[in-house]
């Protein structure tokens, strides 16, 4: 059903072709370990960043594999040094869902949600919900797409302070290019409402791939790999109004000129003063992807490259942007690195505004470790990292890893 895997399995190939080209990078002192290899029956590929519960407990999700092949939902538990993976739910490929790409979230009372951008009602792709009892969990679809309201939600959804959930639609719509959603629960149910259907006929923002952040007012922000007044992708704002309306703003498109980052597919993240940042899958001087900041002044807001990514340092951002404590930023690449399969960096601000980046370990395919990553990073207490890989590990379905700095 789905055919980004494909594309960027051909990204993948494109960069190991000239991997010979090019220098090793340095490498810092780290400590990778692989935690879970994949098996294919308890899921494979998994796509998107995990989550954290308050034990310390790993959640995550895989594309496809699990008993029915239509991806999982899975934890990972760690005991006295050793981590166990237990499926929490096997999609069925039916009115369940099936391929879950996005990372998952926690309510207050611990229950999962997420998205499939598969199956359905419709096979559209459908949000559901996951509620343990007694160590079972149960799983529930909350809403089921149709195509006329979104089609393939393969973004994450974010909660509101009234349980109301947020998500993107990279297709379907008034116009069949993406959506912008609202899901409100009443009485068990949930109805869902299109708060913006992006628009091919001016220079809106056209495909959302990933999920939304909200600030505190309510706004909601997110990326496009499409649209925009280059047609190269754009970071846009959706604004509440009177009456349930919403207004939505183009902050900033992606420009061809060779230096700006260009089809970004990755959600954004705040910092402290509500300056936003994120990557890019290609663009910037190498045109090999971005890490970008936007920043707002008068209502105006203003893009910066942080720093434009080359094979040696890792190419190709499909995942998002993490902050340490410090203000370091944090990331994984596709490919390039040391062995051409992807990289987990650390990006250090310096003096005059510029960033330095430093990759903190290059997948190696000699060693039985994960290959090519699409996912972000997240931390624990102690301060280690933690991510998945696409492929690779011993039975090459993808692994769950560490980084201990």
């Amino acid at each position: 059903m789905h055919s980004k895997q494909q594309l960027i399995r051909i990204a993948a190939i494109a960069a190991v072709a000239f991997a010979s080209l090019l220098p090793a990078p340095l490498l810092a002192a780290d400590v990778e370990k692989v935690l879970y290899s994949f098996t294919g029956s308890d899921g494979s590929i998994p796509y998107s960043a995990l989550i954290f519960d308050a034990k310390g407990n790993l959640y995550g999700t895989t594309i496809v594999g699990g008993t029915n092949g239509a991806g999982t939902v899975f934890e990972l538990v760690s005991s006295k040094g050793k981590w166990t993976e237990k499926v929490l739910y096997s999609f069925s490929g039916g009115q369940d869902g099936a391929e879950p790409f996005a990372s998952l979230i926690f309510d207050a009372k611990g229950n999962l949600y997420g998205t499939t951008a598969g199956g359905g009602a419709s096979g559209d792709g459908a949000v559901f919900e996951l509620t343990s009892s007694k160590g079972k969990w149960t799983e529930k679809t909350l809403y089921s797409f149709n195509g006329q309201d979104g089609n393939e939600p393969e973004g994450g959804v974010i909660l509101d302070a009234k349980a109301n959930l947020y998500g993107t639609t990279t297709l379907g719509g008034t116009y069949g290019d993406g959506t912008v959603f609202e899901l409100t629960p009443s009485n068990g149910k949930w109805t869902e409402k299109v708060l913006h259907s992006f628009n091919p006929n001016g220079k809106d923002a056209l495909f959302p791939e990933a999920g939304l952040i909200s600030d505190s007012n309510g706004n909601l922000y997110g990326t496009t790999y499409g649209g925009g007044t280059n047609g190269a992708g754009t970071v846009f704002e959706l604004t509440p109004g009177s009456k349930g309306t919403w207004t939505a703003k183009v902050l900033h498109s992606f420009n061809l000129n060779g230096k700006d980052g260009i089809v970004p597919e990755a959600a954004l993240i705040f910092d402290a003063k509500g300056n936003l940042y994120g990557t890019t899958t290609a663009g910037g001087t190498h045109d090999e992807g971005t890490a970008f900041e936007l920043t707002s002044s008068n209502g105006k807001w203003a893009e910066k490259v942080l720093f434009s990514f080359n094979h040696p340092a890792g190419s190709v951002l499909y995942a998002g942007l993490t902050f340490d404590a410090k203000g370091n930023l944090y990331g994984s690449t596709y490919v390039g690195g040391a062995y051409s399969y992807g990289t987990v960096f650390e990006l250090t601000p310096a003096t005059g505004g510029k960033w330095t980046e430093q990759v903190l370990h290059s997948f190696d395919p000699n060693t039985g470790d994960g290959l090519v990553s699409t996912a972000g990073i997240v931390f624990d207490k102690s301060g280690n990292l933690y991510g998945t890989t696409y492929e690779g590990g011993a039975t090459g379905n993808g692994i769950v890893f560490e980084i201990t700095p």
